[in-house]
């Protein structure tokens, strides 16, 4: 991957993401062969701040029909960041 925009797709925000912000989790979309390593590393230099853990998951595509045909989705992968006491990321505004 050539750099960290490639890395972070887009933050996710929803309704159980807000109520993960509270405690100090930020949740974004990554690429799928983004490693934790490569996330934390591409967040603190994109936004400035001190990550202290990454988690990740993969969620599957949903197998969804359009005119009788059978389709996928694609499998997203997602990251909540823990962030340092005293850093904050607003996912509000863009970069």
């Amino acid at each position: 991957m050539d750099s960290n925009y490639d890395i972070i797709r887009r933050p996710i925000v929803t309704e159980k993401t807000t109520m993960a912000s509270e405690s100090g989790a930020v949740v974004f979309e990554v690429d799928i062969r983004a490693t934790k390593p490569q996330v934390k590393v591409a967040i603190e230099e994109l936004f400035n701040v001190k990550v202290k853990s990454v988690n990740t998951l993969v969620a599957k595509g949903k197998v969804k029909r359009f005119k009788g045909i059978l389709g996928r989705r694609k499998d997203i992968k997602k990251a909540y960041v823990m962030l340092e006491d005293g850093n904050t990321i607003d996912v509000t505004t863009g970069l």
